[in-house]
């Protein structure tokens, strides 16, 4: 059950104050008169493809929770209030719009939140603070490299002297300049980066014009469910925790502190709802986003996206270590991380629910944890949990013995446990155990340990596996 709506503070409704009217009008036209009072207006800007933001995006519009919470707000303090989504590929146009006053709430990537902070501290009225997080990885997982299903690479030095897709700004890109650097690659003068929107670098990767994208999810998932990519680099490689977040202009936060803690009690309404019902909020997410649901699923799956709004201690380590990316990509002013994250809205929102914020904090456990694998069947709208990915295996066999379809398998990859698609894995088969890994370098390192063990096809794998 959904936790209880505990309502906090009547809307403000405006009185005789004309010159408060006025400043709203300069600030972004968070009010309209329409002739049946007050209307308060909220404009969100969000990215339904992006997985990770659900909580703040796709589920939240699709749930109206927003509304429904502003409604309850409107009815006892006789304002009305007006939700307006604006849906972006990336959250660099998000920001754009910040600084113009046009946005008052947004989510995005760690890299974009930076870039964010960054662009909108000039101004008073368009100057922002991270207010949640919507869902992290706390090893990088949630950012990918892809090839050509075809492409010979092995690894991320296989692209050295290259030409590679990425959205420069984004959590993708951050991730792809991490790697190279690691990689001893300049990320600046070793390879080519095309500054591209996603379904750009898509379609240039499909034609060869690039030899790889780097993107954030669910591109990478996508592509690679689709069959027009495989995987090549996992960001959890980098070890370093990634995150999608929740900002807020500032004063529209102050002149509206209301609909800020409606907006994080909404995120919070569907973060329960994910961690509730993941099946049906995958399902969702993909009508609402166009996108597959077994992509969808991927990612916000047990043991995918960590979903949990609190401002972790880790992340903001990682955001304050990410800093010298933007003087690697531009001219951006210094950005004082403790001055740009405020808990103080979450921390209200977790009071008035009689949660305990400080208890969550500290806990660094996915809400939603995974098994050793889960397997999806086609007509059922349950999954199956097993214990390892050899007993996955042993699931297929038996589904396919008895006629049935996969829709779907999920097991977390051998080496550093990111959660992929099954049939998508290299399968070394070792002794009686079979271990899968979601990178051709992944799997090399572990045969350089275990020379007795081999690579198999998922078929293969599923064939010979004893049940």
């Amino acid at each position: 059950m959904l936790s209880t709506f505990r309502e906090h503070r009547p809307a403000r409704v405006l009185s005789a104050a004309l010159a408060s009217a006025l400043a709203l009008t300069v600030s972004g036209c968070s009010l309209d008169n329409t002739g049946n009072g007050d209307t308060v207006k909220v404009v969100i800007g969000y990215q339904s493809k992006t997985i990770n933001t659900v909580t703040a995006g796709t589920l939240l519009k699709a749930k109206g929770f927003l509304e429904q919470r502003l409604n309850a707000i409107g009815a006892k303090g006789g304002a009305k209030y007006q939700v307006e989504w604006q849906d972006y590929d990336t959250g660099a146009p998000i920001t754009a719009q910040m600084v113009a006053e046009k946005i008052d709430i947004g989510s995005m990537g760690d890299y974009p939140l930076l870039i964010n902070g960054s662009r909108t501290q000039a101004n008073e009225r368009s100057r922002t603070e991270l207010v949640s997080i919507t869902g992290y990885n706390p090893k990088g997982a949630l950012n990918m490299v892809v090839v050509a299903p075809d492409s010979k690479a092995q690894s991320i030095t296989d692209l050295a002297g290259q030409k590679i897709s990425a959205s420069v700004g984004s959590a993708g890109h951050g991730t792809l300049v991490q790697a190279l650097t690691r990689a001893g690659i300049d990320p600046k003068f070793g390879v080519e980066v095309l500054n591209q929107q996603p379904q750009i670098g898509s379609s240039a990767l499909e034609s060869g014009q690039v030899a790889a994208l780097s993107q954030f999810v669910a591109w990478p998932g996508l592509l690679v469910f689709q069959n027009k990519a495989k995987l090549l680099y996992d960001g959890a490689e980098l070890n370093v925790p990634t995150f999608h977040g929740v900002v807020a202009r500032r004063d529209y936060a102050k002149q509206h502190p209301e609909v800020l803690d409606a907006f994080l009690q909404a995120q919070l309404d569907a973060t329960d709802f994910i961690h509730q019902h993941p099946l049906e909020a995958a399902q969702t997410v993909a009508d609402n986003a166009g996108l597959a649901p077994e992509v969808v699923y991927l990612y916000n799956g047990p043991g995918g996206t960590s979903f949990d709004t609190t401002l972790k201690p880790s992340l903001l380590a990682a955001l304050e270590g990410d800093v010298p990316y933007l003087k690697s990509i531009g001219d951006f002013a210094e950005l004082d991380i403790d001055k740009f994250v405020d808990p103080a809205a979450l921390r209200q929102a977790y009071q008035e629910r009689g949660l305990n914020y400080e208890a969550e904090l500290a806990d660094n456990a996915n809400p939603l944890p995974g098994s050793g694998g889960e397997l999806w069947l086609t007509g059922e709208d349950t999954t199956q949990s097993v214990a390892d990915p050899t007993a996955l295996l042993r699931a297929v066999k038996q589904a396919r013995a008895q006629g049935k379809t996969v829709r779907a398998a999920y097991v977390p990859d051998a080496e550093l446990g990111t959660r992929w698609f099954a049939d998508k894995a290299i399968w070394v088969r070792d002794g009686d155990n079979y271990l899968p890994f979601i990178t051709p370098a992944a799997a090399q390192r572990y045969l350089a340990k275990h020379p007795a063990g081999a690579i198999v096809g998922f078929d293969q794998a599923v064939n010979e596996v004893r049940v």
